[in-house]
């Protein structure tokens, strides 16, 4: 039977190249998307052109209120267009960079970090668990910047480390139903994340580059075939596992 996995904000950058990269593999895809609408459906008519199913909803995974009706969206989609009423794979990618030293971060810069970062996750996780096939799969993705310190980076570092911490929980409690649980970390990439720093600033690339055992940042393609290749029956027996990827940033 056909995979079926969800990626959240996956109309751009890595959640994209995740999207592509399990289509790749021959999986169907449930993709959402906060605004980029159109964006969204160019990466479903991508996916439907490799003979895959593919469908894309509209979810802002900072508002935990907007998950229940999400998951009812979710179970009518699945049932009409795969004739199921479970999917396999959940990826809790959607994220964005808010970046300031300690002393000048912001509630609301901190509340928004937390409420789409770490929350999010969490409760939305938790709002589609009676939905993930046992012998499923989550993944959630972390940063390279929970095992190194950079100033400025404080806030987002610490919410995608109690991700780290919940991926070793949920690897826990949901081993009953055969559900790994894993993180994935990756390091500097280019893509539009935070503005496109790493992608546009040449001085930030170069930070990251020279740091990097491998000697550049990372592309989408170093990222979304890997998540990939973590879904499948390949590495079924990892569990509970933070897996950096980041060409040795570093070490």
């Amino acid at each position: 039977m056909t995979k079926i996995t969800l990626v959240t904000g996956a109309s751009r950058g890595l959640g994209r190249n995740t999207a592509l990269s399990v289509a790749r593999r021959g999986g169907d895809v449930i993709l959402t998307y906060q605004t980029r609408a159109e964006d969204a459906r160019g990466v479903v008519a991508e996916i439907q052109g490799m003979g895959r199913k593919a469908v894309a909803f509209q979810l802002d995974t900072g508002d935990a209120a907007a998950f229940a009706e999400f998951a009812q969206r979710l179970r009518a989609a699945l049932r009409q267009t795969w004739s199921r009423d479970t999917f396999d794979h959940l990826v809790n990618n959607a994220g964005h960079g808010d970046y300031a030293l300690i002393g000048q971060t912001t509630e609301v810069q901190f509340d928004r970090l937390v409420d789409v970062h770490f929350k999010g996750v969490y409760f939305l996780t938790q709002t589609l668990l009676p939905l993930i096939a046992d012998g499923g799969r989550i993944v959630n993705l972390s940063s390279g910047l929970t095992r190194t310190s950079f100033p400025g980076y404080a806030a987002y570092a610490a919410v995608k480390g109690a991700v780290e911490v919940l991926t070793r929980y949920l690897a826990k409690e949901l081993g009953g139903r055969g559900i790994a649980v894993n993180t994935v970390a990756p390091g500097a990439i280019e893509t539009d994340f935070g503005g496109g720093v790493v992608r546009d600033n040449a001085d930030v690339n170069k930070l990251f580059a020279d740091m990097t055992a491998l000697g550049r940042v990372g592309q989408p393609d170093d990222i979304g075939p890997m998540i990939a290749s973590l879904l499948s029956e390949d590495n079924k027996w990892i569990n509970a596992q933070r897996i950096e990827v980041s060409g040795g940033q570093a070490i």
